[in-house]
C-alpha cells in the first residue's frame, strides 16, 4: 500500500509562540471561492525562512513514533509530500535530516517549482499511485477528493469539534486511523 503524507503539522509542528491562524492567513487566499494560496513575496519569504529554523519547529513525537513503527512493515511504502515552497528547501532539507526522514521514506516531494500546494500535492499522488493520504488541511482534502474519488483522506485536525465530512476521515493523531480498519 502506498502512503503519502504531508509533513508540517503532520510530523512537524508550527512555533510554539505564533497561533496558528495566523500561519492560516498567511498561506492562503480567497479567488473567487477558489483554493489558492498565497506564493510569499521577498519579505515574506525572509520572514517565513526566520520561523522554519529546525529549533523553531517542534517534532510531533507521536506521529513520528507511528511512522517508524509503520516504516518497518514491508507492506507499505511511505512518501513524504510536502508543499513548502523553493525558498524553503534548504531549510526543509535541514529538517528532514535532523528527524531522519530520509529513512523512513521511499521518496520525499518538496514543491521546488512554487505550485499552488492542491496542484502540487494532486499531481505527485496520481504520479506516486498514492492510495492513502494524511494532511492536515482540509480545504486541500476535498480538492483532493474531486480529483481523486477513490482515494483514502485522513485529515489531521488539532480541533475535537470540527469533523470532516464523509468520505474525509477525521483523526487527532496518525495512529487514530488505525480505527477504520
Amino acid at each position: 500500500m502506498r502512503i503519502g503524507f504531508d509533513l508540517d503539522k503532520v510530523f512537524i509542528n508550527y512555533p510554539p509562540f505564533i497561533p496558528a491562524f495566523i500561519f492560516d492567513k498567511f498561506y492562503k487566499e480567497k479567488d473567487n471561492g477558489e483554493l489558492k494560496y498565497r506564493i510569499p513575496g521577498k519579505i515574506d519569504q525572509q520572514i517565513r525562512k526566520l520561523i522554519h529554523f529546525p529549533f523553531l519547529r517542534p517534532p510531533i513525537k507521536e506521529n513520528i513514533n507511528f511512522l517508524k513503527e509503520l516504516s518497518k512493515n514491508s507492506d507499505y511504502e511511505l512518501y513524504l509530500i510536502t508543499s513548502r515552497y523553493n525558498f524553503l528547501e534548504k531549510r526543509t532539507l535541514q529538517l528532514l535530516k535532523k528527524y531522519k526522514f530520509d529513512k523512513l521514506f521511499k521518496k520525499i516531494f518538496i514543491n521546488i517549482k512554487n505550485e499552488q500546494p492542491h496542484f502540487f500535492k494532486d499531481r505527485i499522488i496520481k504520479e506516486e499511485n498514492i492510495e492513502v493520504y494524511f494532511d492536515d488541511d482540509l480545504s486541500l482534502l476535498k480538492h483532493l477528493h474531486k480529483e481523486n474519488p477513490n482515494l483514502i483522506l485522513f485529515w489531521l485536525s488539532h480541533n475535537k469539534n470540527i469533523k470532516a465530512q464523509s468520505p474525509i476521515k477525521t483523526i487527532g493523531k496518525l495512529s487514530d486511523s488505525l480505527n477504520y480498519r
